[in-house]
């Protein structure tokens, strides 16, 4: 029985090492108590001060709570973000439950589909990280010899080292898939060893 049991243990844990943490997230706008709505406050940018805590990458989605039939969600150009402008919207939502898929990075701008209401600061620009997961190796850095001086006059040193470059970020796309599978393949087999040798 007991041999069952870690079985049946380790090809949970298994399972749950397979899901990856850094998969695409729901954020729901405002927090988890939050609405899309006019803030208490409408001098303060709570939406945007909400959105600066947190960190968006591509494939993420914001959830947009409000009453459908008093609201909507605008997402918009910069300029008519800055102007409350609600006339030519890039996309409108109006059904209360709104999910936005980013696909892409850079920032993101929504406001209230009422017009009072986005001069009461129901408005929100997000942030959205660059995909890092394609990102191809650093580019070759060539250097030409230094061109000889005037003459009378001493030649400079060659440098005593290339420039350097930024380390690239990590790659947290298809690594970190094949890391965790390997991983798992891994646990799969100190575990397996472990129950043989019960």
């Amino acid at each position: 029985m007991a041999r069952f049991n870690i079985i049946y243990f380790l090809g949970i844990f298994n399972v749950l090492l397979l899901i990856k943490e850094g998969d695409a997230f729901e954020f729901k706008v405002g927090g988890s108590k939050g609405t899309w709505a006019v803030p208490v406050d409408p001098n303060s940018s709570e939406y945007n001060k909400w959105a600066e805590r947190n960190r968006f990458q591509v494939g993420d989605s914001l959830l947009f709570v409000y009453v459908a039939d008093q609201d909507s969600v605008l997402q918009v150009t910069k300029d008519d973000y800055t102007n409350c402008k609600t006339a030519s919207p890039i996309a409108k939502y109006n059904d209360g439950n709104t999910v936005i898929k980013f696909n892409q990075s850079g920032p993101h701008y929504f406001i209230s589909g009422v017009d009072d209401n986005c001069h009461k600061n129901e408005k929100l620009v997000v942030v959205v990280m660059a995909d890092r997961s394609k990102h191809s190796s650093a580019p070759v850095v060539e250097m030409s010899p230094p061109s000889p001086a005037p003459s009378g006059e001493e030649s400079p040193s060659p440098p005593s080292e290339a420039p350097s470059q930024e380390a690239s970020p990590p790659n947290n796309g298809v690594s970190s898939i094949v890391h965790g599978v390997v991983g798992t393949i891994g646990v799969a087999l100190l575990g397996s060893s472990l129950v043989l040798a019960l």
